[in-house]
């Protein structure tokens, strides 16, 4: 059709994270070793992989909590090194554990990290509200943090991760400790999201569940990223044990 733009000539994704050449070496081999990878806007990128492939490591790298020793990352198309602080306002996360000052209450630790991401006092209390009821935290919210269960520490480390908008999310292993109506709950908070464009990165044990929503799954074994599942493929965890089979056979072979 006339005037119609060919596949080679569409725009590319809007990259909310791109990491490129990436490597952060700790003493005794691990670490991450010249990993790519993006997050476009829109996009749900599933990172999976054994315990200690990685991940949170290539994720605290992706929001600045460590220094990789060679490689570049951006976040919006800027450079890590030179993103103005006011750029972090656009960015949510959770990475290891939930953080939440223990002695305050589960609305005061939400209206605190949305003042920090720049809302108004005014706007901080309707985002914390607001993140309430999408979490169903709302019947704890004057509950302090420390007397929180577990799963529900995990779902207030979320609701401030999320409460924002952010346009670039980072999720180490979210579900854990979530109860099956907790993983529903995040699933459509996430899919809500990047459906107004965020672009989403989020690591997981489970498979089926981020078979679920990921748009695309990347593997990553001993530091590096060795391949990409389909969030279809029959047999996920099969197809996911094969490749890194096959890479820790590779690599005792070289």
């Amino acid at each position: 059709m006339i005037g119609e733009a060919s596949p080679s000539e569409q725009a590319a994704p809007e990259l909310r994270a791109e990491l490129r050449g990436v490597r952060r070496r700790f003493r005794g081999g691990a670490g991450v070793h010249g990993v790519d990878l993006t997050v476009a806007a829109g996009e749900i990128h599933a990172l999976v992989g054994l315990n200690g492939a990685g991940k949170t490591t290539l994720m605290r790298l992706m929001l600045g909590m460590l220094r990789p020793q060679a490689g570049d990352i951006l976040i919006d198309g800027t450079p890590l090194t030179g993103l103005p602080a006011e750029a972090w306002s656009g960015v949510g996360h959770l990475v290891e554990q939930a953080l939440a000052y223990p002695e305050l209450r589960a609305r005061s630790n939400l209206r605190m990290s949305a003042r920090m991401h720049g809302a108004s006092p005014a706007r901080a209390s309707a985002m914390a509200n607001a993140v309430a009821d999408e979490l169903d935290l709302s019947r704890y919210v004057h509950v302090r943090a420390r007397r929180l269960s577990l799963g529900n520490r995990q779902r207030l480390g979320l609701a401030a991760a999320l409460q924002h908008h952010p346009r670039l999310i980072v999720l180490d292993e979210p579900t854990n400790a979530l109860d099956p109506a907790g993983v529903i709950l995040l699933r459509e908070a996430i899919l809500r999201r990047t459906r107004s464009g965020a672009g989403v990165l989020v690591s997981s044990h489970h498979l089926d569940e981020v078979a679920r929503i990921a748009d695309r799954i990347s593997v990553m074994n001993d530091g590096r990223i060795i391949g990409t599942l389909a969030p279809g493929t029959i047999d996920l965890e099969h197809a996911f044990f094969s490749l890194v089979h096959a890479d820790d056979v590779s690599r005792r072979h070289e």
